[in-house]
């Protein structure tokens, strides 16, 4: 029987409001899959968090949590705030640069989980800071986004992930979410 993460009287994420503004859901909603992501990769070595998914495949829990810290910077960044930092780890001579040349070392571990926090908390302070859900921002391809829509794309895009990330987890460890 595979093993979960905890008891559901335990689990350390906080359900989204059932009643409430739109920012508060939306917030909600993006700060448990967050956590479900905190969650998946939680307690791993280095190089469990590092571990690769199947050949030719470079997904692997590491590489989730460093892509996702480049997915917090770009949207909160550049679309919504307005300044224009570099990508943390991918470049356009390397748009895998997320996923590929890890090192399965401590160092290379915090830094991602370092930089992770460090996105979501600007994140964080962006959207308790807006005006409203529909405060604009421009996407180079897309063209002016509102947050409401941002907000929307990153639950999305977390959703996704976490998925990787349980068959990742177990893989890696035989635990597995709700």
């Amino acid at each position: 029987m595979p093993q979960m993460f905890d008891s559901p009287d335990k689990d350390p994420r906080v359900d989204p409001p059932q009643l409430g503004g739109e920012a508060d859901v939306l917030s909600g909603y993006l700060r448990y899959q967050r956590t479900t992501l905190e969650l998946k990769c939680s307690g791993l070595t280095a190089g469990q968090m590092a571990r690769r998914a199947v050949a030719p495949s470079t997904l692997s829990l590491l590489g989730l949590l460093r892509h996702m810290a480049d997915v917090e910077r770009a949207w909160f960044r550049p679309v919504m705030a307005g300044p224009d930092p570099p990508p943390l780890y991918w470049s356009e001579e390397d748009i895998d640069g997320d996923f590929d040349n890890l090192a399965a070392d401590e160092e290379t571990v915090r830094d991602a989980w370092s930089r992770w926090r460090e996105e979501v908390a600007f994140a964080e302070r962006f959207v308790e800071e807006a005006p409203g859900m529909d405060t604009v921002g421009r996407d180079r391809r897309r063209g002016e986004v509102s947050l409401r829509w941002v907000l929307t794309h990153m639950i999305e895009e977390y959703a996704r992930h976490n998925g990787h990330a349980d068959l990742l987890r177990e893989a890696v460890d035989g635990t597995v979410g709700e």
